[in-house]
């Protein structure tokens, strides 16, 4: 199977070099309207079953956030929905799933035994493709390294009626908006930032595998109803200033948990002022801050960027719809923050947190305190959170500014294009010209180097260096497998700029670049159009499905049992029938564990269909508080220290279930679910956390883990390694459906009977968040177990 066309490359250009526009505009032109039959949101139904929640709820005024979701209600007459408190049971309209993810999702579908999906679901192939050379040699190898991936999820597709987009065809999140996203919808993604989609004024929620599994067999999905906090936006973004900004300053704010439990939403006149991939860009990183998704409403933006991507009959059903897709007046926001865009400065987040936030005009001061080296090394623009039409265009109008004075870029310069659609139009409109001429390399239409599919030749082994990317995501080891490359994330035309002088002091309001002459100028502020004045051309469109999929039953679906690949996976065995008893703590992690740390991405992408083969990169970026050690634990039965996926089956092989201690916020990061299967396969049926991330809580439950915090968070500074829980006090009472110790509407308590290795004993009182569903999960072993009955 062979999924490589020849480009079509086409010569119309308008960024030549003796163009330079003073205005941006927006388009004027729009694609022919599609079949959008199933992409349009049942706005009169969704209305309709809203009316009904309203008449629960006394008519009290709704934020949007609530309006979407409760209109997704599986039965929305039976409930009364309380923030923070009450699991709602949701219809999701649409699924979609990247390639890595993909993998596990469908081999949970297939176990489910269902001939086609419920809801439109699409899959994406753009984690699997790295970045080295350029676009078309990158594609063509990866093709060919991953051919027995795409073949079975494009069989897949095919079989279950799914649309399958090529390698070739872009980032997921960049595709969805372009092609699915609609206001009012309310979509699945395994990939943690799906919240791209509430640029265009949907509730698109990142999830694992398991979750996607649900909406696909019409399995109602559980969620708890989120708070909410508002953004209220005024102003005007002006200058250097992007809506990438809006983000990284707010999640200086936030923090990395500060949004956990909450949806993001935005309100205020400034909202009038963004484009709609602008506010895409915003809602895309709010997951850096831990929001279960953030969104807008329905303003002119989103409408037109409806009908300059061929979706004219969906802005023009939303418009039908305005009240429906906006708060009400007087909605009653859990907190909120205001953001004036006027005196918003450039932000620089980073290194190795996306939450450390710097504005601009104080960067270079923290380089000098560090003593950082003032090099910028590369600089990557792209990724799903920056690489629309207008990203490209304003970048575009700095370099042509670099060209006429006769320079290129100082550090590497890579463009990584969001999708076919945007790659094909910035070559016909002159922009891909313009970025080679200053140094830059095009990559493949695909995630690479933002998800650690990235080959770099500029490189010493272990070398400490800067880069600069528009990226949402920045931890240790991501980008390039180097703990001491140091990721600063900011906004594309930061990265632009930059790049040109090669220094991390740089600062493009204050200081001069030099000319080719020796003379300094200094950049003029970047602009340019937020859709293409000529309208979006496709490119090749045999990287593209029809708008609707067939399912076909002959297709047969083979798994090579000796692949190293793909494996079909088994059924977990049921769950605890009573108490535990000696669970052996193996592992105390100290500070940051990402489900980087716990599941790594990068090289160990090609084994995302195989549990047992990714099993062996189970924790291996943890801290071991212990010894201070990544990936180091001792075996307690043989003495012996070993990386921890090898003590994990150690002791899983003497039949002795082990347990994991961990800091906050365990689980930040990916939406990827292996991160909680790894632990299950290997034996560990509890966490101990004193925080958790929302998605990978979730996924800890889905796979029959159980999810605990500890009461006082200070009380994880008494646990060790080695220690042993004798036994557990209420979770015999959870799994009976009995009342159990001072349970509240959030959950109950379990009290954790440890004793050291010395003999001394002591009591940790822990807490559980498990629904009455999610504890059938628990006692079948897993979700799917229980929905298989």
């Amino acid at each position: 199977m062979s999924f490589l066309k020849p480009l079509t490359r086409t010569p119309r250009s308008r960024w030549t070099t003796s163009t330079l526009r003073t205005l941006a505009t927006e388009a004027s032109t729009t694609r022919p309207a599609r079949d959008c039959t199933r992409i349009t949101p049942p706005y009169a139904k969704l209305v309709s079953n809203l009316e009904k929640v309203k008449r629960v709820l006394d008519n009290r005024p709704l934020t949007l956030s609530e309006k979407i979701l409760y209109s997704h209600l599986t039965n929305p007459e039976e409930v009364k929905p309380v923030r923070g408190q009450t699991y709602l049971k949701l219809s999701p309209d649409r699924v979609a799933m990247q390639d890595a993810s993909a993998q596990m999702a469908i081999l949970q579908f297939m176990l489910a035994g269902m001939p086609t999906t419920a809801v439109p679901s699409s899959i994406h192939c753009d984690h699997l493709i790295v970045g080295h050379k350029g676009a078309e040699q990158d594609l063509v190898n990866s093709i060919e390294n991953n051919k027995e991936i795409f073949n079975f999820l494009q069989s897949a597709a095919e079989k279950y009626g799914m649309s399958f987009w090529k390698p070739g065809s872009g980032i997921i999140h960049q595709i969805v908006l372009e092609n699915y996203a609609a206001p009012g919808l309310l979509m699945l993604g395994t990939d943690s930032h799906t919240p791209n989609a509430g640029g265009l004024g949907a509730i698109a929620i990142g999830v694992g595998g398991a979750d996607a599994v649900d909406a696909m067999a019409n399995i109602p999905w559980e969620l708890k109803a989120p708070e909410v906090i508002g953004i209220k936006l005024t102003g005007k973004l002006n200058g250097w200033t992007s809506p990438k900004d809006v983000i990284l300053h707010l999640a200086g704010k936030l923090t990395v948990r500060g949004g956990t439990g909450h949806i993001i939403e935005y309100f205020g006149p400034g909202i009038d002022t963004l484009s709609c991939s602008g506010m895409g860009t915003i809602c895309n990183m709010g997951a850096e801050v831990g929001a279960t998704t953030s969104l807008f409403p329905f303003v002119n933006s989103m409408s037109s960027y409806l009908h300059a991507t061929g979706r004219g009959p969906v802005a023009e059903a939303a418009r039908q719809h305005a009240n429906f897709l906006r708060a009400d007046e007087g909605a009653h926001y859990d907190k909120v923050i205001e953001v004036n865009l006027s005196d918003l400065e450039p932000h620089i987040n980073g290194p190795f947190t996306p939450d450390l936030a710097t504005p601009l005009s104080k960067f270079a001061e923290v380089v000098k305190k560090n003593g950082w080296k003032d090099e910028v090394k590369v600089g990557l623009i792209g990724s799903c959170t920056n690489s629309s039409y207008e990203d490209m265009d304003r970048v575009t109008s700095l370099a042509k500014q670099a060209v006429e004075k006769g320079i290129k870029s100082k550090a590497g310069f890579f463009i990584t294009p969001g999708s076919e659609q945007i790659r094909a139009t910035i070559e016909r409109d002159g922009q891909t010209g313009v970025l080679e001429q200053v140094g830059g390399v095009v990559l493949a239409n695909a995630c690479g180097p933002c998800i650690g599919q990235w080959t770099r030749d500029d490189l010493n082994d272990k070398e400490e260096n800067a880069i600069l990317t528009s990226f949402n995501r920045n931890f240790k080891n991501r980008n390039d497998g180097n703990a001491t490359t140091m990721n600063f994330l900011t906004s594309p035309e930061l990265v632009t700029a930059m790049s040109l002088s090669g220094k991390l002091t740089f600062n493009p309001l204050t200081d001069p670049l030099i000319d080719a002459s020796g003379n300094e100028f200094m950049l003029q502020p970047p602009y340019g159009d937020n859709l293409p004045q000529n309208g979006f051309i496709p490119g090749n469109l045999s990287y593209t499905p029809p708008d609707i999929s067939q399912p076909n039953p002959a297709i047969q679906i083979n798994v090579d049992p000796k692949s190293t690949r793909l494996q079909v996976l088994e059924p977990f065995g049921p769950g605890p029938v009573g108490e535990f008893e000696n669970l052996q703590v193996m592992l105390k992690v100290k500070g940051k564990c990402t489900t980087d740390h716990i599941s790594a991405a990068g090289p160990w992408l090609k084994y995302k269909g195989h549990l047992e083969n990714i099993a062996h990169n189970t924790l291996n970026g943890a801290l071991n508080a212990d010894n201070e050690q990544v990936n180091v634990v001792k075996n307690v039965f043989t003495g012996k220290e070993g990386a921890i996926h090898e003590v994990g089956r150690e002791y899983q092989a003497l039949g002795k279930p082990w347990i994991v201690v961990t800091d906050h916020n365990y689980g930040e990061g990916s939406a990827r679910e292996h991160a909680a299967l790894q632990m299950r396969y290997l034996g560990c049926p509890l966490i101990l956390a004193r925080s958790f991330a929302r998605i990978h809580q979730t996924n800890l439950k889905k796979q029959g883990v159980l999810p605990l915090t500890f009461a006082d968070p200070a009380d994880w500074e008494k646990m060790h390694g080695g220690d042993v829980i004798e036994s557990t006090e209420g979770v015999a009472d959870l799994v009976a459906g009995r009342p159990g110790k001072n349970d509240t509407p959030e959950g109950g308590e379990i009290l954790l009977n440890v004793r050291r290795p010395d003999g001394e004993k002591y009591v940790i009182k822990a807490l559980h968040t498990m629904s009455k569903d999610q504890v059938e999960w628990f006692r079948k072993g897993s979700a799917l177990n229980a929905a298989r009955g």
